[in-house]
């Protein structure tokens, strides 16, 4: 196995290099769920509802895949960079498996538990029905999203993030193409309102899932496919895990909040609770730049931890700390400037402006601060110390966040639920940096 970039080019244009490629496919990543919920709010405001109940769900599926995929890149980095291509080529093979053993789960969901999933959250019978048109697409075809994240993360595992760019951006112009037509029925096709968007979503997951199996196969040499490591091996699963099951349960937190909040939302109004829909989108659209950024972050300090380049690790963590920061700031003063116009590209009645332009003012408060506790989470899962990162997000979404939340509401009203999310992100924050300070203080190569 040659050489690789991440253990020669200069930290700060290496991490540019990986994260610029994977920050542009993951801010149109996000784009497209934004461009989703714009085309369902013209359907109708029920509409908007019932794909914003959707989030946990669809959140669970990207925690699964992305959990999978970040134990894979993490180890099999690492294994990359100690030059064991044998432990290579079955780390892939298993994260494979994990990936069919996930999506069964989510299959069964989908043919089974989607109709209670919505009962659970509202009696609206008119948005239970779209949102289980909606969701039932999205959970039964979810394979296509599961396999291009894992397929995504092989691909960043060797520093090919370009591809990744690539299936991304077409996944996500097939969606933004095929929504309008399948959701208000043009060029002689069906209206199928909800239903059409999920369409669109799956179809465009499905392509980008075989544009990653393509690449892997013919552009990812330092990783050999073979038939004989498609199966599960305890030693490789449990190092897979170690650091896959604090990441996936870091993102799959977040639907247990979303879930949380809606329910506090819903008993001021569904109006708000559409607000928090088009507020979450806009957080993710922000976040998924962080996300980009710091999954270069991963593969160059798990690379360079199986090196023993120490001082290349300590770097790469303080640039993109302050380039995290960076990502946070852009978004805070978009939203600052700008509330009431990004309402309006949700179709937004008077009455949903009205409520959402306050609340994306002092809900961006949080983006500077959420960036950087995503860089410290990612660097932890780097350092194969996943725990912590866990327990960060356990924190700012669920024992911090949720109580805030529900007090500040029947404090101060709706606006009380708003601040909670800046609040709660200071606090985090913190946490999160004296988690990665301490944890580095026990690595004694780190000055």
């Amino acid at each position: 196995m040659k050489e690789q970039k991440m253990e020669t080019m200069p930290i700060n244009k290496l991490l540019l290099n990986m994260a610029a490629p994977m920050i542009l496919s993951m801010i149109i990543g996000a784009l497209y769920n934004i461009v989703d919920s714009i085309f369902v709010s013209n359907y109708s405001e029920d509409a908007l509802t019932a794909v914003s109940l959707a989030f946990p769900i669809q959140n669970i599926i990207v925690s699964l895949g992305t959990g999978v995929g970040v134990g894979v890149n993490a180890l099999l980095s690492r294994l990359l960079g100690e030059k064991k291509q044998n432990e290579v080529n079955k780390t892939a093979g298993n994260g494979l498996v994990l990936g069919a053993t996930v999506y069964l789960i989510l299959l069964i969901f989908g043919l089974f538990f989607v109709k209670s999933f919505y009962k659970i959250q509202t009696e609206n019978e008119s948005i239970c029905d779209m949102g289980y048109s909606y969701l039932s697409v999205i959970s039964i075809f979810s394979f296509g999203q599961i396999f291009q994240l894992i397929f995504e993360r092989l691909l960043q595992s060797t520093g090919r993030t370009s591809f990744t760019m690539v299936t991304q951006i077409t996944g996500a112009v097939i969606n933004i193409i095929l929504d309008p037509i399948l959701i208000f029925g043009y060029f002689g096709f069906p209206s199928m309102g909800t239903k059409g968007a999920a369409v669109a979503t799956v179809i465009g997951q499905i392509v980008a899932m075989i544009l990653g199996i393509i690449f892997n196969l013919k552009f990812n040499k330092e990783i050999q496919f073979s038939f004989k490591n498609i199966k599960l091996e305890k030693y490789y699963v449990k190092r897979i895990c170690k650091v896959g099951i604090p990441a996936g349960i870091t993102m799959f937190i977040s639907s247990i909040m979303s879930f949380g909040i809606n329910k506090i939302l819903l008993g001021f109004s569904t109006t708000a609770a559409a607000v928090f829909g088009a507020y979450f989108k806009l957080y993710t659209f922000v976040s998924m730049a962080a996300f980009g950024l710091n999954n270069a972050l991963i593969s160059i300090v798990a690379y360079n931890l199986g090196t023993k380049k120490y001082d290349r690790i300590n770097k790469a963590i303080k640039l993109s700390g302050i380039y995290s920061a960076l990502i946070g700031a852009i978004g805070l003063v978009l939203l600052q400037v700008l509330p009431k116009q990004i309402m309006q590209a949700f179709n937004a009645s008077s009455i949903m402006t009205a409520i959402g332009a306050p609340a994306l003012r002092i809900t961006s408060l949080s983006f500077i601060f959420a960036c950087v506790s995503i860089m410290a989470c990612y660097a932890l899962q780097g350092l194969s110390i996943g725990t912590p990162s866990m327990i960060i997000s356990v924190a700012r979404q669920v024992i911090i966040l949720l109580p805030m939340a529900y007090f500040l509401g029947k404090a101060m009203g709706v606006t009380g639920v708003w601040w909670a999310f800046p609040i709660t992100e200071f606090v985090v924050m913190i946490v999160a940096l004296i988690f990665l300070k301490q944890s580095l203080s026990k690595l004694t190569f780190l000055k």
